[in-house]
């Protein structure tokens, strides 16, 4: 079986073409809301998480999302800090999670794929690839959030047009080209590789 990633900067539209993957009854792994999952419920990330960035993470046993954001999203080191506590243990469960499918191939939906350095156990990797105004756009419409937030997440990202030329295999998101096109023209050199 391949383990195939999926990768794009925040709005590109990865859990939109991981769907299109999905129709094609191919299992998706979405490291992004895993992660979220893990961070709400893994104890020992939580008190990790705590001991480096405070009491104020957690609100009553919930993860207080906003309150991490505005910490890590304006200071590199924290966000670094962040992804060196959560990485390993999303990618521990990735794994177990692949080990267990039996389709030909498998996707793992990442932001975060090559600076994690989880590509180093994957096959291939598909970016998705969407101008920067059309992520902005998608992403305020979405999460509800400033211009301002949303540009500094895109900035805390590896660099997009560095990430594609990194990838495989890269779908355009740009509102012009099908997206059923591309995913279903990679899913037939995928199955034709297994």
């Amino acid at each position: 079986m391949l383990k195939i990633g999926l990768t794009g900067g925040i709005g590109s539209g990865k859990s939109t073409v991981a769907a299109i993957f999905e129709v094609l009854d191919i299992p998706v792994y979405y490291a992004d809301n895993v992660a979220k999952q893990l961070m709400q419920e893994n104890e020992s990330l939580i008190n990790s998480i705590t001991q480096n960035f405070g009491e104020s993470c957690y609100e009553a046993g919930k993860l207080n999302r906003a309150y991490l954001s505005s910490i890590v999203f304006n200071d590199k080191t924290k966000l670094e800090l962040l992804n060196s506590i959560v990485h390993p243990v999303t990618i521990a469960h990735a794994e177990n999670w692949m080990k267990n499918q039996t389709s030909h191939y498998c996707i793992k939906e990442a932001a975060l794929i090559f600076e994690s350095n989880s590509n180093k156990n994957l096959d291939y990797v598909i970016g998705v690839h969407s101008p920067e105004n059309l992520r902005i756009n998608r992403i305020m419409s979405r999460d509800q959030i400033s211009k301002i937030e949303i540009k500094a997440r895109i900035d805390a990202q590896m660099n997009e047009a560095a990430k594609m030329a990194k990838c495989d295999f890269v779908i355009n998101n740009n509102e012009i080209e099908l997206l059923i096109t591309q995913v279903l023209s990679i899913h037939q050199k995928l199955m034709a590789k297994v």
